[in-house]
């Protein structure tokens, strides 16, 4: 049958170019971000199908921690606050991207994603409790 699903846009992706990254944030079809702040502290847990026991993060923003990415790699992520959130980039030894953690209202985060090559993507996040 003909028709869109995970691995027909995961295979459009591939002839598109697109990294490894994107394509399996991709085919995440949904996940929660659980946030703890305290001042300039930040916890972080993403929850997603596909991370197992999901990705934790816990940093003081203005500096640098280190985590493992979706591909398994090693990556550095210098954090700072800009004027629409906290701007994370993270880099690897094969590739860097940036992440903007933007609080439009109290019941609504953006994540503006954005590659080296200029690709952006933003995902829209509703607060569940």
């Amino acid at each position: 049958s003909s028709g869109i699903n995970a691995e027909s846009i995961t295979a459009g992706m591939v002839d598109c170019n697109v990294g490894y990254l994107k394509r399996t944030a991709a085919g995440i079809v949904s996940s929660e971000h659980h946030i703890e702040q305290e001042g300039e502290h930040m916890k972080v847990v993403v929850k997603a199908a596909g991370l197992g026991s999901g990705k934790h993060q816990e940093y003081d923003v203005g500096g640098t921690f280190s985590e493992v990415e979706i591909n398994g790699e090693s990556a550095e992520v210098d954090t700072t606050w800009v004027d629409e959130g906290i701007r994370e980039l993270h880099r690897t030894e094969s590739f860097e991207y940036l992440l903007v953690r933007q609080l439009v209202d109290d019941d609504t985060m953006v994540l503006n994603l954005e590659s080296p090559k200029g690709t952006e993507a933003k995902r829209i996040y509703k607060r569940i409790e």
